[in-house]
């Protein structure tokens, strides 16, 4: 079965998958769809059979797709995910879901539809996070400590706080993920944040430039993620584990594992974002999700301790969680 995919996007996310997807077999991109045809069509250029649209609807009444990769930012989200779920046509989104409770609606539509869907947190799909998680499986955890320090991305919907929600929902969801995925579900979100820098250097900056989040998990587990953008570029990015048997660090492309005074280090040898298209596309064509390691409705768990801690701040008071 020859999997014709199409995208919904025309940015660096749509540009990684496509590329990945056109090195698997069995899988055929055939369009694009953006903000403006100029920009689909530049897109469409680098596949044969690829062509260019600018509204979904006619996107999907044109094609025949049997998946379709939503990569557009957060404030972009909900039109694009129902008219996917009224065709039935499985889909993978890229993080964040959403800005705040929108995706609530979307999960149980899809639900209704038992559609399949992936959502992009690849941290899952690293061999470094299955050793991490292997390793956590006979230590007991008391506390972990999560890091998104680096630069402000120039571009101007991520430094609007309406469109992007803020680096804790764009970029540090990533580190929060990685919490749920090692340590277990959150019960207590609080957070503190401020526009310390960045607002009196970019124009139209509305998103917080420092913060940091302290959460109670269910299993009584302390964590505290702190993120920035004030920084020239990327810096600490990441999350720490404190266990009884020493401590787990684990960065982009490192696993640094330290027990007493033994340090052992692995690197990544993989690509992630290869693994996560590679299961997602294989449950397409099999009709069985059960390798996905994010859909919609774990991601969604996600989604809502980043809100809860952008409620927070603003709020002073901490979230519960239901």
């Amino acid at each position: 079965m020859l999997v014709k995919v199409g995208f919904v996007g025309t940015g660096w996310f749509t540009k990684t998958h496509a590329s990945l997807l056109g090195k698997i077999n069995g899988v055929e991109v055939t369009a694009f769809c953006g903000t403006s045809l100029d920009k689909a069509e530049k897109e469409a250029r680098n596949f044969s059979n690829a062509t260019g649209y600018t509204k979904i609807e006619e996107m999907l009444d044109k094609q025949k797709l049997e998946a379709v990769y939503i990569c557009v930012p957060p404030h972009a989200h909900g039109p694009i995910e129902y008219a996917l779920i009224e065709r039935n046509i499985p889909f993978f989104v890229e993080k964040p879901i959403g800005l705040k409770d929108e995706p609530n609606e979307i999960v149980r539509k899809i639900e209704e539809k038992g559609l399949i869907t992936s959502v992009g947190y690849h941290w899952r799909y690293k061999d470094i996070t299955k050793r991490a998680l292997s390793l956590l499986s006979d230590r007991q955890v008391g506390m972990a400590l999560g890091y998104w320090m680096g630069d402000m991305p120039m571009v101007p919907w991520w430094r609007d706080v309406n469109k992007s929600g803020g680096q804790f929902i764009e970029q540090t969801t990533h580190i929060v993920d990685l919490l749920r995925f090692f340590c277990g579900e959150v019960k207590e979100v609080y957070a503190v944040y401020n526009n310390q820098i960045m607002e009196g250097k970019v124009e139209g900056t509305t998103v917080s430039d420092v913060g940091s989040v302290t959460m109670k998990l269910a299993n009584g587990i302390i964590a505290t993620i702190s993120n920035t953008c004030i920084l020239q570029n990327s810096s600490k990015v990441g999350l720490d584990i404190y266990s009884d048997e020493g401590v787990i660090e684990l960065r982009n492309d490192l696993l640094r594992v330290m027990k007493g005074s033994r340090v052992e280090e692995y690197k990544e040898e993989t690509n992630p974002y290869l693994a996560e298209n590679k299961i997602f596309l294989d449950a397409v064509q099999s009709g069985d999700p059960s390798k996905i390691l994010s859909n919609y409705q774990d991601a969604l768990k996600t989604h809502r301790i980043t809100v809860a801690a952008n409620q927070s701040a603003i709020s002073g008071q901490p979230i519960y969680l239901g």
